[in-house]
Protein backbone atom coordinates (compact mmCIF):
# COMPACT_ATOMS: atom_id res chain seq x y z
CA UNK A 1 0.00 0.00 0.00
CA UNK A 2 1.96 3.01 -1.22
CA UNK A 3 -0.68 5.74 -1.64
CA UNK A 4 -1.05 7.92 1.40
CA UNK A 5 -4.41 9.45 2.16
CA UNK A 6 -5.34 11.50 5.20
CA UNK A 7 -8.92 10.56 5.96
CA UNK A 8 -9.16 13.41 8.45
CA UNK A 9 -10.52 15.55 5.62
CA UNK A 10 -13.48 13.29 5.04
CA UNK A 11 -16.10 13.53 7.75
CA UNK A 12 -19.28 12.40 6.08
CA UNK A 13 -21.28 9.15 6.11
CA UNK A 14 -20.46 6.48 3.54
CA UNK A 15 -21.98 7.14 0.13
CA UNK A 16 -25.33 5.33 -0.01
CA UNK A 17 -24.94 4.58 -3.72
CA UNK A 18 -23.02 1.74 -5.35
CA UNK A 19 -22.12 -1.01 -2.88
CA UNK A 20 -24.97 -0.10 -0.56
CA UNK A 21 -27.74 -1.25 -2.92
CA UNK A 22 -27.42 -4.92 -2.17
CA UNK A 23 -30.61 -6.61 -3.21
CA UNK A 24 -32.69 -3.44 -3.18
CA UNK A 25 -33.42 -3.57 -6.88
CA UNK A 26 -33.23 0.21 -7.22
CA UNK A 27 -34.75 2.83 -4.97
CA UNK A 28 -33.73 2.72 -1.35
CA UNK A 29 -36.60 2.02 0.98
CA UNK A 30 -39.19 1.68 -1.75
CA UNK A 31 -42.44 1.00 0.09
CA UNK A 32 -40.67 0.91 3.49
CA UNK A 33 -42.56 3.82 4.97
CA UNK A 34 -40.19 5.00 7.68
CA UNK A 35 -37.21 4.45 5.37
CA UNK A 36 -38.54 6.08 2.21
CA UNK A 37 -36.35 9.16 2.62
CA UNK A 38 -33.16 7.58 3.99
CA UNK A 39 -31.29 8.15 0.76
CA UNK A 40 -32.58 11.69 0.42
CA UNK A 41 -31.39 12.59 3.92
CA UNK A 42 -28.07 10.81 3.40
CA UNK A 43 -27.48 12.54 0.06
CA UNK A 44 -27.74 15.86 1.84
CA UNK A 45 -24.69 14.91 3.89
CA UNK A 46 -22.69 13.24 1.10
CA UNK A 47 -19.57 15.01 -0.08
CA UNK A 48 -16.38 13.15 0.64
CA UNK A 49 -16.92 9.86 2.43
CA UNK A 50 -14.10 7.29 2.32
CA UNK A 51 -14.88 4.24 0.18
CA UNK A 52 -13.48 0.75 0.53
CA UNK A 53 -11.12 1.27 -2.41
CA UNK A 54 -9.68 4.37 -0.79
CA UNK A 55 -11.33 6.92 -3.12
CA UNK A 56 -13.41 9.78 -1.87
CA UNK A 57 -16.23 11.79 -3.35
CA UNK A 58 -16.84 15.50 -3.28
CA UNK A 59 -14.78 18.42 -2.06
CA UNK A 60 -12.72 18.81 1.07
CA UNK A 61 -14.35 19.90 4.27
CA UNK A 62 -13.55 23.26 5.82
CA UNK A 63 -12.56 24.16 9.32
CA UNK A 64 -10.31 22.35 11.77
CA UNK A 65 -8.99 19.05 10.49
CA UNK A 66 -10.00 16.11 12.63
CA UNK A 67 -8.36 12.74 13.01
CA UNK A 68 -10.18 9.70 11.68
CA UNK A 69 -12.90 8.72 14.12
CA UNK A 70 -12.85 11.97 16.08
CA UNK A 71 -16.37 13.28 16.74
CA UNK A 72 -17.33 16.61 15.23
CA UNK A 73 -17.64 19.59 17.58
CA UNK A 74 -16.64 17.48 20.57
CA UNK A 75 -19.79 15.35 20.43
CA UNK A 76 -19.64 11.90 21.90
CA UNK A 77 -21.44 8.80 20.71
CA UNK A 78 -25.00 8.98 21.86
CA UNK A 79 -24.95 12.72 22.52
CA UNK A 80 -25.59 14.36 25.88
CA UNK A 81 -28.57 13.54 28.05
CA UNK A 82 -28.56 17.15 29.23
CA UNK A 83 -29.36 18.43 25.72
CA UNK A 84 -32.97 18.40 24.60
CA UNK A 85 -34.01 16.18 21.72
CA UNK A 86 -35.26 19.23 19.86
CA UNK A 87 -31.83 20.88 20.11
CA UNK A 88 -30.20 17.74 18.74
CA UNK A 89 -32.67 17.33 15.90
CA UNK A 90 -34.34 14.22 17.28
CA UNK A 91 -38.01 13.86 16.40
CA UNK A 92 -40.18 13.13 19.45
CA UNK A 93 -42.29 10.05 19.77
CA UNK A 94 -41.58 7.40 17.13
CA UNK A 95 -38.48 5.43 18.25
CA UNK A 96 -37.66 4.48 14.65
CA UNK A 97 -37.52 8.12 13.61
CA UNK A 98 -35.48 8.96 16.70
CA UNK A 99 -33.02 6.16 15.96
CA UNK A 100 -32.64 7.28 12.35
CA UNK A 101 -32.06 10.89 13.42
CA UNK A 102 -29.45 9.88 16.01
CA UNK A 103 -27.53 7.73 13.50
CA UNK A 104 -27.63 10.34 10.75
CA UNK A 105 -26.39 13.02 13.11
CA UNK A 106 -23.49 10.89 14.32
CA UNK A 107 -22.56 9.85 10.79
CA UNK A 108 -22.27 13.47 9.68
CA UNK A 109 -19.36 13.90 12.08
CA UNK A 110 -17.30 10.88 11.08
CA UNK A 111 -17.78 7.30 9.86
CA UNK A 112 -18.86 4.90 12.59
CA UNK A 113 -19.02 1.17 13.03
CA UNK A 114 -22.29 -0.62 13.63
CA UNK A 115 -21.28 -1.28 17.24
CA UNK A 116 -20.53 2.38 17.88
CA UNK A 117 -23.96 3.37 16.62
CA UNK A 118 -25.63 0.54 18.52
CA UNK A 119 -23.96 1.74 21.73
CA UNK A 120 -25.17 5.28 21.04
CA UNK A 121 -28.74 4.09 20.52
CA UNK A 122 -28.60 2.04 23.70
CA UNK A 123 -27.51 5.11 25.67
CA UNK A 124 -30.51 6.92 24.19
CA UNK A 125 -32.75 4.11 25.41
CA UNK A 126 -33.82 3.09 21.91
CA UNK A 127 -35.42 -0.39 22.09
CA UNK A 128 -33.03 -3.11 20.96
CA UNK A 129 -35.33 -4.44 18.23
CA UNK A 130 -35.80 -0.93 16.80
CA UNK A 131 -32.06 -0.27 16.90
CA UNK A 132 -31.35 -3.54 15.10
CA UNK A 133 -33.95 -2.73 12.43
CA UNK A 134 -32.56 0.75 11.78
CA UNK A 135 -28.92 -0.33 11.80
CA UNK A 136 -29.59 -3.22 9.41
CA UNK A 137 -31.32 -0.84 7.02
CA UNK A 138 -28.43 1.61 7.21
CA UNK A 139 -26.09 -1.25 6.33
CA UNK A 140 -28.25 -2.16 3.34
CA UNK A 141 -28.09 1.36 1.91
CA UNK A 142 -24.35 1.69 2.57
CA UNK A 143 -24.42 4.23 5.39
CA UNK A 144 -22.76 1.68 7.67
CA UNK A 145 -19.89 -0.37 6.24
CA UNK A 146 -17.54 -1.84 8.83
CA UNK A 147 -15.24 -3.21 6.14
CA UNK A 148 -14.75 0.21 4.55
CA UNK A 149 -14.33 1.72 8.02
CA UNK A 150 -11.57 -0.78 8.88
CA UNK A 151 -9.74 -0.21 5.58
CA UNK A 152 -9.79 3.57 6.00
CA UNK A 153 -8.81 3.30 9.67
CA UNK A 154 -5.74 1.21 8.86
CA UNK A 155 -4.58 3.53 6.10
CA UNK A 156 -5.14 6.68 8.14
CA UNK A 157 -3.68 5.48 11.43
CA UNK A 158 -0.68 3.73 9.90
CA UNK A 159 0.40 6.65 7.73
CA UNK A 160 -0.75 9.34 10.14
CA UNK A 161 0.40 7.85 13.47
CA UNK A 162 2.76 5.10 12.37
CA UNK A 163 0.81 2.37 14.15
CA UNK A 164 1.75 -1.25 13.44
CA UNK A 165 -0.66 -4.05 12.60
CA UNK A 166 -0.96 -5.25 16.19
CA UNK A 167 -2.00 -1.82 17.50
CA UNK A 168 -4.37 -1.24 14.58
CA UNK A 169 -6.09 -4.58 15.12
CA UNK A 170 -6.55 -3.80 18.81
CA UNK A 171 -8.12 -0.42 18.05
CA UNK A 172 -10.54 -1.95 15.56
CA UNK A 173 -11.51 -4.66 18.05
CA UNK A 174 -12.46 -2.00 20.59
CA UNK A 175 -14.74 -0.46 17.96
CA UNK A 176 -16.57 -3.73 17.46
CA UNK A 177 -15.27 -4.60 13.98
CA UNK A 178 -15.56 -8.29 13.07
CA UNK A 179 -12.29 -10.23 13.33
CA UNK A 180 -12.44 -11.30 9.68
CA UNK A 181 -12.78 -7.69 8.54
CA UNK A 182 -9.91 -6.71 10.82
CA UNK A 183 -7.68 -9.38 9.30
CA UNK A 184 -8.54 -8.16 5.80
CA UNK A 185 -7.83 -4.54 6.72
CA UNK A 186 -4.52 -5.03 8.50
CA UNK A 187 -3.53 -7.41 5.71
CA UNK A 188 -3.02 -4.27 3.61
CA UNK A 189 0.24 -3.85 5.52
CA UNK A 190 3.05 -6.32 5.06
CA UNK A 191 6.21 -6.72 7.13
CA UNK A 192 8.27 -4.69 4.67
CA UNK A 193 5.90 -1.72 4.89
CA UNK A 194 5.79 -1.97 8.68
CA UNK A 195 9.57 -1.96 8.94
CA UNK A 196 9.87 0.99 6.56
CA UNK A 197 7.47 2.97 8.73
CA UNK A 198 9.36 1.95 11.88
CA UNK A 199 12.59 3.28 10.33
CA UNK A 200 10.91 6.59 9.53
CA UNK A 201 9.65 6.91 13.10
CA UNK A 202 13.09 6.24 14.56
CA UNK A 203 14.77 8.65 12.13
CA UNK A 204 12.44 11.45 13.31
CA UNK A 205 13.25 10.83 16.98
CA UNK A 206 16.95 9.99 16.64
CA UNK A 207 18.26 13.54 16.89
CA UNK A 208 16.35 14.18 20.11
CA UNK A 209 18.22 11.32 21.80
CA UNK A 210 21.71 12.59 20.96
CA UNK A 211 23.71 13.23 24.08
CA UNK A 212 22.16 10.33 25.96
CA UNK A 213 24.10 7.15 26.60
CA UNK A 214 23.54 4.24 24.27
CA UNK A 215 21.29 2.23 26.54
CA UNK A 216 18.99 5.17 27.20
CA UNK A 217 18.76 5.86 23.48
CA UNK A 218 17.92 2.24 22.86
CA UNK A 219 15.28 2.19 25.57
CA UNK A 220 13.63 5.42 24.44
CA UNK A 221 13.52 4.61 20.73
CA UNK A 222 12.58 0.95 21.06
CA UNK A 223 9.96 1.81 23.67
CA UNK A 224 8.38 4.30 21.29
CA UNK A 225 8.05 1.59 18.64
CA UNK A 226 6.69 -0.91 21.16
CA UNK A 227 3.93 1.52 22.18
CA UNK A 228 2.91 1.76 18.54
CA UNK A 229 2.53 -2.01 18.29
CA UNK A 230 5.84 -3.09 16.73
CA UNK A 231 7.31 -6.40 17.79
CA UNK A 232 10.31 -6.44 20.11
CA UNK A 233 12.49 -8.09 17.49
CA UNK A 234 11.71 -5.53 14.81
CA UNK A 235 12.05 -2.61 17.23
CA UNK A 236 15.49 -3.71 18.41
CA UNK A 237 16.71 -4.38 14.88
CA UNK A 238 15.57 -1.03 13.53
CA UNK A 239 16.94 0.95 16.48
CA UNK A 240 20.26 -0.90 16.44
CA UNK A 241 20.74 -0.16 12.75
CA UNK A 242 19.85 3.50 13.30
CA UNK A 243 22.36 3.80 16.14
CA UNK A 244 25.05 2.20 14.02
CA UNK A 245 24.62 4.97 11.45
CA UNK A 246 25.43 7.44 14.26
CA UNK A 247 28.62 5.62 15.14
CA UNK A 248 27.31 3.94 18.27
CA UNK A 249 28.83 0.63 19.34
CA UNK A 250 25.90 -1.80 19.08
CA UNK A 251 27.73 -5.00 19.91
CA UNK A 252 25.55 -7.19 22.10
CA UNK A 253 22.34 -5.24 21.52
CA UNK A 254 20.88 -8.15 19.57
CA UNK A 255 20.54 -10.08 22.83
CA UNK A 256 18.99 -7.30 24.88
CA UNK A 257 15.27 -6.99 25.45
CA UNK A 258 13.19 -3.86 25.70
Amino acid sequence: MTRRTDWAEYARPVDPQGRGNRGDGGSVGGGDGAYDDVRGEADAYDGGAPHRDGRARGGRGRGRRRGFGEPADGAQDGGSFRSSRAEEGEPPGDPVERARAICLRLLTGTPRTRKQLADALRKREIPEDVADQVLSRFEEVGLIDDGAFADAWVESRHHGRGLARRALAQELRTKGVDSMLIDEAVGQLDTEQEEATARELVARKLRATRGLDRDKRLSRLAGMLARKGYSEGMALRVVRQALETEGEDTQGLEDEGL
